[in-house]
């Protein structure tokens, strides 16, 4: 009896290591007890003394609960490092000292090999469209946790960039993505005003955006897109690359070479002589028309993501990652700017409202959270990019949102992101400029939202006219 019972424990096992989600378990577990253990025996001082007992005391530092938390992401492997480079890239949104520790995975991303490449580059495009593709460069350009980019030419000599998927990523990110929304919601649980963070929804968020990222078809769609929207609102110098039909497949997008620097190259962008404030400016403008116009807009613009090209355009790369809004999100969020910008906080109040939610049965003080946004928000609106600090911004807003158990929408975080991307190089490019108040931005802008909110009113009045004659 129990040579069966060992039998049918050991055929389980078997089976948890076979399946991806079990698999992936397993390797939470094991990697998470690691870490635990070695937090415990620093706790005790027993690898300080294993240290010191082997003679190497003086190498000898304490990993804090951010360094072990990272090198779990990196043990985990590209799930959880991609979720580690978020944190890196949102200062302000969590504590310095993690976005500091993780700010080492952002390059530390192992490519994998070139062997891989040509095998997806085959299964994927088969052998015609493959030989399309001529010195492939064997050492990748760039290698991120979801694909790496190696560049190539085509046949007829035309310079491009192929970007190939991570063999196996879909697979390994299902399983995690499973794992990830299990302590979510227990988070949401044991925490104390954890449902106002929103842990599972930003769980379900990040699930939502790494799906759409590992199919490059709709990436390819979204660059075009978002050129077709450039042609549209007349902004000829600013563009995306653009895919190569016939060459794009869910792990396989080739598309055109950009040629020119990173809007945080600070140096050679003074040598070569750019206006930087006016691309910046430039930039801006477009991303804030794609907001409020099209509801579609580029949800990742750090630095690696916008380039000054050699041909003095201004090229956005990387479409992986879109935000989109519907009519209804549009319209709260073009009221979300215009009490933003004017200082109306308690419209800004009331928005806030409306689209994140009350939480909990207290009853909502507005006049005192009225009063609480306008301390936070009005810094925006008097000082520069250079003055404002968002690391104390952005936890100030969190803060206010939970002393009047107010959850901030989703909308809210992804807008507010793309703004601390643009502050990171805005500080160098244009110290002086506050996006606020500039007179090119803030006319165009209030333009642009009475533009677009006389659009959606319209629309709105047309739908309720059909639904009157349909009735």
């Amino acid at each position: 009896m129990l040579w069966y019972v060992l039998a049918v424990l050991g055929a389980v096992f078997l089976v948890t290591l076979v399946l991806p989600t079990t698999r992936r378990v397993w390797a939470f577990v094991l990697f998470a007890s690691k870490y635990f253990w070695i937090w415990v025996m620093d706790a005790l001082r027993l690898r300080w003394l294993a240290y010191q007992l082997t003679g190497k005391g003086d190498r000898y530092r304490r990993l804090e609960r951010p360094v072990l938390l990272r090198r779990f992401c990196e043990d985990m492997g590209p799930t959880f490092i991609k979720f580690g480079q978020i944190i890196a890239s949102s200062a302000g949104l969590f504590p310095d000292r993690y976005v500091k520790e993780f700010s080492k995975v952002l390059d530390r991303v192992r490519p994998f090999g070139f062997d891989d490449v040509r095998k997806i580059l085959a299964e994927d495009l088969g052998p015609e469209r493959a030989g399309r593709l001529v010195n492939i460069g064997e050492q990748p350009l760039a290698s991120a946790s979801i694909a790496q980019v190696h560049t190539a030419e085509l046949s007829d000599g035309t310079k491009v960039v192929i970007k190939v998927q991570r063999p196996g990523i879909d697979k390994r990110v299902a399983a995690d993505m499973k794992i990830m929304r299990f302590f979510a919601r227990l988070l949401a649980k044991v925490k104390r005003d954890a449902e106002l963070a929103n842990p599972v929804g930003v769980v379900d968020d990040f699930t939502n955006t790494l799906t759409e990222e590992l199919d490059f078809r709709k990436e390819a769609a979204n660059l075009a897109r978002f050129n077709e929207i450039m042609h549209e609102l007349g902004h000829a110098h600013i563009r995306a690359p653009v895919p190569h039909d016939g060459l794009v497949t869910k792990r396989v997008l080739v598309m055109e070479r950009f040629n020119g620097i990173r809007v945080d190259q600070y140096d050679e962008i003074k040598r070569r002589g750019i206006n930087g404030e006016e691309k910046l400016v430039a930039g801006l403008r477009a991303w804030f028309q794609c907001v409020v116009f099209y509801g579609f807009f580029h949800g990742d613009v750090h630095a690696g993501n916008l380039m000054l090209l050699d041909d003095d355009d201004l090229g956005f790369l990387d479409f992986g990652i879109v935000g989109r809004f519907d009519d209804a999100q549009r319209f709260l969020v073009t009221d979300y700017m215009i009490a933003f910008s004017t200082g109306a906080y308690q419209r800004l109040a009331e928005v806030i409202v409306e689209m994140g939610g009350k939480t909990g049965k207290q009853e909502l003080d507005m006049e005192a959270f009225t009063k609480d946004l306008g301390e936070t928000y009005s810094p925006l609106l008097k000082l520069s990019f250079a003055e404002v600090n968002y690391a104390n911004f952005l936890p100030g807003i969190q803060r206010t949102a939970t002393k009047h158990r107010v959850k901030m929408p989703n909308e809210f975080i992804l807008i507010t992101k793309q703004l601390l991307y643009f502050d990171r190089y805005a500080k160098a490019l244009a110290p002086k400029l506050n996006v606020f108040t500039d007179s090119r931005l803030i006319l165009s802008m209030m333009s642009d939202i009475q533009k677009a909110r006389a659009q959606l009113t319209a629309k709105a009045k047309a739908k309720a006219a059909e639904a009157d004659q349909a009735s």
